[in-house]
């Protein structure tokens, strides 16, 4: 197996200008960094990525841990923080956590192992203490942790609102609204905030259905909703906080004879590419996806370089009207 002296040998150069080729350091001509560069190629030579990053103290490698990859709105936004953080010369170390508190400690203490420069926590099953022992700069999605854990959201309460407005605005006048399970401390429970508030305001028939704690059990979706539709025959407005369980509505919906949206108008939340994939397409709030993956790229990298970023970091949405309402 090759070594560094090796490539140094090849090369015509120092192991010691081998070594800031490497890791980026000092001035080296672009022909010297190709000569390295090539003799490393034809070696075969690769660099222990470990004690380099003993080395520098720094690993370039950044932790993300979702609740779930298969739902579509974590697949997304991974994709973006994973295409981010790789313009900034980050790879990504991706913890799916499945919601088992198990399962994420596990992962968390191989991040640790492993030395990541900061961790972008889109699960929450943990207690708070458990991410305050952190020693790695951390960014949470969705849920405030103390004082001095920056997070990253959308505006849900703003999110909830439009949905509300938009479904009273269309005629409805009893609405269900359909969410994961309060118990959970998350800020997108500001979606259900503003439903009541709105529903209330203007003196709307309404119910609130939730789902149970693991809110990604997407069987769970269509024996809640045929009970929906069952025991609430004369429901002529849905707001569900997902796109999942907006098109489970729609198929639902379909499947009782109920035409969507002449009888039943169903706006859902996210407006991930599924939205579209749907007859009819599904009217949604927007997450800024995109701008969230940077953004909280952004913030971990600062963290990482010892600066002080914003606490809460909430980014606007938008209402996306299509046919479903």
């Amino acid at each position: 197996m090759a070594t560094i002296h090796d490539v140094a040998a090849k090369a015509g150069v120092s192991v010691t200008t081998v070594s800031r080729v490497l890791n980026n350091r000092g001035y080296i001509s672009e022909t010297t960094r190709k000569k390295v560069y090539d003799s490393m190629d034809a070696l075969g030579y690769q660099p222990n990525e470990i004690a380099r990053s003993l080395l520098r103290k720094q690993s370039n490698i950044l932790g993300v841990i979702v609740p779930s990859v298969s739902h579509p709105f974590f697949s997304e936004l991974t994709d973006r923080v994973e295409y981010y953080a790789y313009q900034k010369g980050y790879k990504v170390l991706l913890c799916n956590s499945q919601r088992d508190p198990i399962k994420e400690r596990d992962y968390i203490e191989m991040l640790k192992r492993n030395r990541v420069d900061g961790i972008f926590m889109g699960s929450h099953t943990l207690e708070v203490e458990e991410y305050q022992s952190l020693r790695s700069p951390i960014l949470t999605f969705d849920r405030k942790i103390g004082e001095e854990i920056p997070f990253i959201s959308s505006d849900n309460y703003e999110g909830g609102r439009l949905a509300t407005e938009r479904l009273i605005a269309l005629g409805c006048r009893k609405i269900a609204h359909i969410c994961g399970n309060l118990q959970l401390d998350l800020l997108a429970n500001r979606r259900t905030s503003a439903f009541l508030d709105v529903v209330r305001q203007h003196g709307t028939e309404h119910l609130i259905i939730q789902t149970d704690m693991n809110v990604f059990d997407q069987a769970k979706y269509e024996e809640l909703l045929s009970q929906l539709l069952k025991e609430h025959a004369d429901i002529d407005g849905i707001f569900a906080t997902s796109d999942i369980i907006a098109a489970f509505a729609i198929k639902e919906c379909k499947r009782v004879g109920k035409k969507v949206p002449e009888e039943v108008k169903i706006i859902g939340y996210d407006d991930v590419s599924a939205a579209r994939w749907v007859t009819p397409e599904l009217t949604s709030i927007r997450q800024p996806v995109d701008e969230m993956g940077k953004l909280a790229v952004d913030l971990l990298c600062r963290q990482v370089e010892g600066e002080n970023v914003d606490f809460a970091n909430i980014l606007p949405v938008e209402l996306i009207v299509r046919d479903s309402a």
